[in-house]
């Protein structure tokens, strides 16, 4: 009896140097998807997925600027989503995070090749002119995954302090597990860098880099643009149960279209993504028996592994329980595992 998943897409950030060469290690059952791809991507001038994957070394000044990190990050989730064996996984809802939200519309049927494509390279090219605001990482939990009160506390104080701080904005942008990811000018970003009390070894926080204050209001005029360059015409209604960054499911059969590209292109834009909810919602009402985490990479585990013991899903409570389950019953499967993506891909 096959065993009912939830699929997760990962957003920006997941293909660093440790996934280079993960497409073509990973799509050759799948290589007319990538070709086509490649060829949408160099009939707009731009470089292709292959190119940027077969690259003999990872540059930051070529492979994260969303204009090539975007196509390539949802290039290796659509292969990896083409691989999952149908006869043992049955899919019964799609959610993503952040720039995921694209690659889900993919997967789950809300957009077709053509249309994944165009939604995903554009979005990903509108910091090509210029990066607006950027983000960076801060952790709410301890190491036990549960929530600790003097970070979350310290997170309500820097931004209580930067209201007084003469063009300064910042906003939590996502919720990502047990982290909250914060969006900004620099004016605002450079404030909390130092109004944050360093932890996790002075790890945290930090500055994500070419990522833009996406989902706060500084993309307001983003969201604009993203409008008058995509049409309707681009979505359809899902296969699959689509749950959104606000907690909202999109059904197969009763999804309005125009609202879809309406969120897609305007809230999802400019106001907070909310990945936890997301999540928690997509647990609760389709009961999966487990997760299947697309790749590149597997980065995204620990956040979904937080979000399991924020709801105490499969009875997990902890860091050492989540750790002890996937051990024995293994409920997450990050297809960028090579242990893990034995266990999901019809190879």
């Amino acid at each position: 009896m096959a065993r009912k998943a939830l699929v997760i897409a990962p957003g920006r950030g997941t293909y660093t140097k440790t996934e280079l060469g993960y497409l073509n290690k990973h799509r050759p059952r799948h290589q007319v998807f990538v070709d086509a791809l490649d060829a949408r991507l160099a009939a707009r001038g731009a470089l292709t997925v292959s190119a940027l994957d077969h690259a003999t070394k990872f540059s930051p000044a070529t492979h994260t600027p969303g204009e090539n990190a975007s196509t390539l990050i949802y290039a290796c989730s659509a292969v990896d989503f083409l691989a999952i064996d149908r006869d043992r996984y049955e899919i019964v809802a799609v959610t993503g995070n952040s720039m995921g939200w694209y690659t889900a519309l993919w997967c789950g049927g809300a957009l077709d090749d053509s249309a994944g494509f165009d939604l995903v390279h554009t979005m990903g090219s509108m910091m090509k002119a210029g990066v607006i605001g950027g983000q960076l990482v801060y952790p709410i939990v301890g190491e036990d995954w549960r929530l600790d009160p003097e970070r979350l506390g310290a997170v309500q104080r820097a931004f209580s302090s930067l209201a007084s701080v003469d063009g300064a904005e910042a906003y939590i942008s996502i919720r990502f597990g047990g982290y909250v990811v914060i969006g900004g000018n620099q004016v605002g970003l450079s404030y909390l860098m130092k109004a944050l009390p360093k932890v996790d070894d002075d790890r945290y926080p930090f500055q994500l880099v070419n990522h833009a204050a996406f989902h706060t209001p500084l993309l307001r005029e983003t969201s604009e643009r993203a409008f008058s360059l995509l049409g309707t015409e681009l979505f359809q209604k899902p296969r699959y149960p689509l749950v959104d960054g606000r907690g909202m499911i999109w059904q197969p059969y009763s999804t309005d279209v125009e609202a879809l590209r309406e969120y897609t292109l305007g809230h999802q834009v400019y106001a907070q993504y909310d990945f936890c909810a997301a999540v928690g919602v997509a647990l609760k009402e389709f009961a999966p028996d487990c997760m299947i985490l697309l790749g590149p990479g597997s980065s995204s585990g620990g956040a979904l592994g937080q979000i399991l013991v924020e709801n105490r899903w499969f009875g997990i409570n902890s860091k050492a329980e989540f750790q002890k389950r996937q051990e024995s019953d293994p409920v997450l499967f990050a297809m960028g595992r090579e242990d893990q993506l034995c266990q999901v891909a019809n190879l």
